[in-house]
């Protein structure tokens, strides 16, 4: 308590009631106190850092939780993930060369040359003739591969390719959620590790379209030849496990991650510094990510024989089955960036302040003419002015919200995010100058122009520790 002595009255009495501290009791208690608040900010510390940690390490896993259920789990977005390699390039001539081949198997090249030497030996063709027919046999073979080429290219480049691909692919979605997490429907099974798909509706087409053409073996495919390698999975089915822990935490866990890393930066003595250990840490372990899909990517390619699938085809498939994933990293990756940056603006550091004394002059620059001509913004601008940290505040969290709510974020929609705040908080700034800026000599009161209502709107040399 306070107590008067000698007529002070500042001096701090002893709990006793017996008379103030002396000054080396002043001098313990201060050491005590400043230990306890060392204690205190020590043990906040740690709290801080096991909370952001563990929110860093979870980050990855919490982008492919989020991609295995909206992507993997779900068929219709599974569909709109395949639905590109329709018109891909690789994929179609995969396509196409499959089913040319298979078409050609059917026929016995040599039988037909064999039994043109026979019609012609009957027919009194000379003998050098009917000696040389089986010569024809790799003629007629590279004839017939033409013409089936060509007709299976009409099919697979028609507009209707995609509809039957669409269909095709969502009756195989089944065998990719039993390959890749373990479980799914049993009516579809993927053998060997080895996700099928079915095209029969193209096979039918281009039966029909060869017969019509005279090239009645075609009607003979195999059921067994009406499917193609979509994806071989001899590397992925080791991650089976992982995979299906995340199928089942889907969505929990990226927002486990978010409410870790926020608690983390709440629990910290430094907010700032906080938040720019939780944007670097992510960072890394996203970049980590992307290396690590680019790696597995040469894995699987290295992986898949080329009898199964081309090269080309099989990397067209891997990056679009996999393409929502890296937006994905890309996005929190941008993100992270960003928060560091900020964190970083918003500081003490040399830097900092120039950034924000040359924010706080271009508004001003723009906000003071424009009152001293008569757009004034009055007491609602001098409110901005007091409130910058609040009003800020609310625009960031706005721009965050909106990305939060944003259905599938990428690189691009969050600069258009950022682009939007900055914008704001630079409107904000404008109306704020206007309205501590005092008229003209013109105006109604007469003051002189250029005057400053209020305290300056930044002090290059303040403490923003926190």
């Amino acid at each position: 308590m306070v107590a008067s002595a000698g007529g002070g009255s500042d001096g701090l009495a002893r709990s006793d009631d017996k008379g103030p501290l002396s000054v080396g009791e002043r001098a313990e208690y201060e050491r005590l106190r400043s230990a306890a608040a060392m204690r205190h900010d020590r043990l906040r510390t740690v709290g801080a850092s096991l909370l952001i940690l563990l929110a860093v390490v979870l980050t990855p896993l919490g982008v492919i939780a989020a991609w295995a259920d909206t992507t993997i789990s779900d068929t219709d977005r599974y569909v709109d993930t395949v639905a590109p390699l329709a018109t891909d390039p690789a994929v179609q001539t995969m396509v196409i060369d499959r089913l040319t081949d298979r078409v050609v198997r059917n026929v016995d090249v040599d039988q037909v040359a064999t039994s043109l030497g026979g019609v012609l030996a009957r027919d009194g063709a000379p003998p050098v003739v009917v000696d040389h027919t089986e010569a024809l046999a790799g003629a007629l073979k590279t004839a017939l591969s033409s013409a089936v080429h060509q007709v299976v290219q009409g099919v697979v480049t028609s507009d209707q390719f995609p509809q039957v691909w669409e269909n095709a692919n969502r009756r195989a979605h089944a065998a990719v959620v039993k390959v890749l997490t373990g479980e799914g429907s049993s009516a579809v099974q993927a053998k060997d590790n080895t996700i099928v798909l079915d095209i029969d509706p193209v096979v039918d087409s281009v039966q029909k379209r060869l017969i019509d053409a005279g090239f009645e073996k075609a009607g003979k495919i195999p059921d067994v030849d009406r499917q193609i390698v979509l994806l071989r999975t001899d590397k992925l089915t080791k991650a089976q496990g992982i995979l299906r822990l995340l199928a089942i935490l889907g969505l929990w866990l990226p927002a486990a991650v978010v409410a870790l890393a926020a608690l983390g930066v709440w629990l910290a003595p430094s907010h700032r510094a906080g938040l720019m250990a939780t944007g670097i840490g992510m960072g890394v372990t996203l970049i980590v990510l992307l290396v690590g899909l680019a790696v597995m990517r040469q894995i699987y390619l290295d992986s898949v024989p080329s009898d199964t699938q081309p090269q080309d085809a099989a990397a067209a498939i891997y990056d679009t089955l996999l393409r929502f994933l890296r937006d994905s990293a890309l996005t929190w990756l941008t993100i992270a960036i960003i928060i560091v940056v900020a964190g970083y603006l918003y500081g003490p550091g040399r830097g900092a302040r120039a950034v924000r004394d040359a924010a706080a002059h271009a508004t001003g620059a723009v906000g003071r003419p424009a009152a001293r001509v008569g757009v004034r913004t009055g007491g609602a601008g001098r409110w901005l002015d007091g409130h910058r940290r609040l009003t800020s505040g609310i625009v960031i969290g706005a721009g965050a919200l909106a990305l939060a709510l944003w259905n599938s974020p990428t690189p691009s929609s969050v600069a258009l995010v950022l682009v939007v705040v900055v914008v704001i908080l630079a409107a904000l700034g404008v109306l704020a100058a206007a309205g501590t800026t005092r008229p003209s000599p013109g105006s109604p009161d007469g003051r002189p122009s250029g005057d400053v209502v209020g305290p300056p709107t930044t002090n290059p040399h303040a403490d923003t520790h926190g």
